[in-house]
């Protein structure tokens, strides 16, 4: 096991570049838990917010955005982030409450709290794989709140351009049993080969009846949507260029590659969730969520 104790306490990890964005979704699940129609709850949320100077002063809560769901960021985009955790979270519950699934691994964890919020069975262990830096962080907010998981919580603090399949080995993965793995918000800022190679090393550590969720942008051109109002407010409200930490290269069909493995997969847009739950983002004219994709994949048992 790993220890969830580090040296590094600081909030690097979560101060500039991809690791701000944790912060941007946390803001998102923050303000979504506060709604009287809320998808999801994360009740540590907002304590991440308030923890890092770079997102101090940002809304956490709906009556803290002037212009409620008028605003792009911290309404559309907001409540897509709600959906998207509403969605996922609905996804790994299923897999371990009746496809029997006992590993959870995390790819990019982030500030993701699903080990202390999700109504877990007994003996479910949740690997979150992320920098030292953002575990770093998580850590010293969540021992600040005297939180505790509700599964076995394994951290892995390893970089996933590095080697991180001996670091998750060593912490007590086992590829013999089924895992269902969640990459969310994580692929479309990899390059195309990274992506190709991630998705391949989770079909080769996943035996029969695990499964897969992972979310990726299916634009040919992302700068088709630079004028967007979800990338524009995102930069002009917080400072988060999107657009410049995209991978812009075009996508594999990652999906396809699963197939061809023998997986059975799903590609979904939000949107058909925005209409199943009545409520989160449609599509609209100028719109950067047109190519997300969230696809679902299953590895069938004999």
């Amino acid at each position: 096991m790993v220890s969830t104790t580090s040296v590094n306490t600081g909030v690097e990890g979560v101060e500039g570049g991809v690791g701000l964005t944790a912060l941007l979704v946390a803001a998102a699940r923050a303000i979504e838990t506060h709604r009287d129609d809320a998808l999801a709850r994360d009740v540590y949320a907002e304590h991440f917010v308030r923890a890092a100077p770079a997102s101090a002063d940002w809304p956490v809560h709906p009556k803290q955005v002037a212009d409620g769901d008028a605003n792009p960021l911290w309404g559309r985009f907001a409540r897509y982030f709600g959906l998207r955790t509403r969605v996922l979270d609905d996804f790994l519950l299923r897999s371990v409450h009746t496809g029997g699934v006992r590993q959870v691994v995390l790819l990019g964890a982030g500030l993701d709290t699903r080990a202390f919020r999700l109504d877990w069975p007994a003996g479910c262990t949740v690997f979150e794989i992320d920098r030292e830096g953002v575990l770093a962080f998580k850590h010293k907010v969540l021992d600040g709140l005297s939180a505790a998981p509700s599964a076995a919580r394994v951290p892995v603090p390893a970089d996933l351009r590095d080697d991180w399949v001996a670091a998750l080995a060593a912490a007590g993965f086992d590829p013999a049993v089924p895992s269902v793995w969640l990459a969310e918000g994580l692929l479309f800022y990899l390059p195309a080969a990274a992506e190709t190679h991630l998705i391949g090393t989770v079909d080769r550590l996943s035996a029969a009846g695990s499964a897969l969720a992972y979310e990726v942008k299916l634009d040919k051109d992302l700068l088709e949507y630079r004028d967007s109002p979800l990338y524009t407010s995102t930069a002009d409200q917080i400072g988060i260029d999107l657009l410049h930490l995209f991978a812009r290269e075009p996508r594999p069909d990652s999906a396809g590659l699963l197939a061809g493995k023998g997986w059975s997969t799903s590609v979904r847009t939000p949107f058909d969730y925005t209409r199943r739950h009545g409520r989160g983002p449609l599509p609209e004219p100028n719109d950067a969520l047109a190519g997300n994709r969230w696809v679902f994949a299953e590895k069938p048992r004999p």
